[in-house]
């Protein structure tokens, strides 16, 4: 559509939210585990209600059980930085686990990176290569692991509805256009062609071993786990672990 723009012989791409539409893009490819990457530069200005979203998604191919594994970046109302947002749905369970961090730079002012590791192991948000959550997949919640071939999307769209101080702040469209700024975009994993659902492989030049399920996947290093212990007592400002208005009884996960 005309709110997406190819730039630099295919290697970055913008795309706009405008009164008549949002827009994105998603891969050709299905992947079952995999590293997915890409380098975001986030609109400026007053931007509540917008939302930028970089996710795993199996919504076309299941509708009544998907998975998801979502960042959402939530635009900004000049009082309130913009704010990223982690979830994971598995199997159409609508329960969602929702994290919520401030940033420790300005989203806007260039591009940076959000990556989301996804193995048998784990599942690991990271921003500049900082991981922000683990969700590990330790039987506690087999059935909310998502384990089903997923495409990737990334998409700018109007969250007005809740995605700013709970929709307190709709989009405002005198500021419109809102323009994002993707690059570097990289995916490695396993490619899975749904009509031979067995069928299975690596992308890009990695080596036989499957690229996220060698011993560097399976658990985070010393030095990532006193990162990640950081930005979590830093930044983080909602954990649906700790919301008692919530639950009246906690998902098994957050004993």
């Amino acid at each position: 559509g005309p709110n997406i723009k190819i730039l630099n012989n295919g290697s970055t791409a913008t795309f706009a939210l405008d009164r008549t539409s949002g827009s994105g893009l998603a891969s050709w490819n299905k992947y079952n585990y995999g590293f997915f990457s890409a380098a975001i530069k986030l609109p400026a200005g007053l931007t509540s209600g917008v939302v930028v979203a970089f996710y795993l998604s199996n919504a076309d191919m299941y509708p009544h059980s998907h998975d998801e594994i979502d960042i959402e970046l939530l635009g900004n109302d000049k009082r309130i930085d913009w704010v990223l947002q982690t979830n994971v749905y598995a199997n159409g369970v609508s329960t969602g686990r929702e994290e919520k961090f401030y940033f420790w730079f300005n989203p806007t002012l260039q591009h940076h990176y959000y990556s989301i590791l996804w193995n048998s192991h784990h599942i690991v948000f990271l921003v500049d290569n900082i991981p922000v959550r683990e969700f590990p997949n330790n039987g506690k919640f087999s059935a909310a692991y998502p384990s089903k071939p997923m495409s990737l999307y990334v998409t700018i769209w109007d969250g007005s509805q809740w995605a700013t101080h709970g929709g307190k702040y709709p989009v405002n469209y005198k500021y419109a256009p809102f323009v994002t700024s993707l690059t570097d975009v990289e995916m490695v994993g396993c490619i899975v062609n749904p009509k031979q659902p067995n069928s299975s492989s690596s992308s890009a030049s990695v080596s036989s071993i499957d690229p996220v399920e060698g011993p560097d996947f399976v658990k985070l290093s010393n030095q990532q786990m006193s990162a990640m212990v950081w930005a979590r007592r830093k930044l983080m400002f909602y954990s649906y672990c700790k919301d008692t208005s919530r639950f009246k009884v906690f998902p098994a996960e957050c004993k």
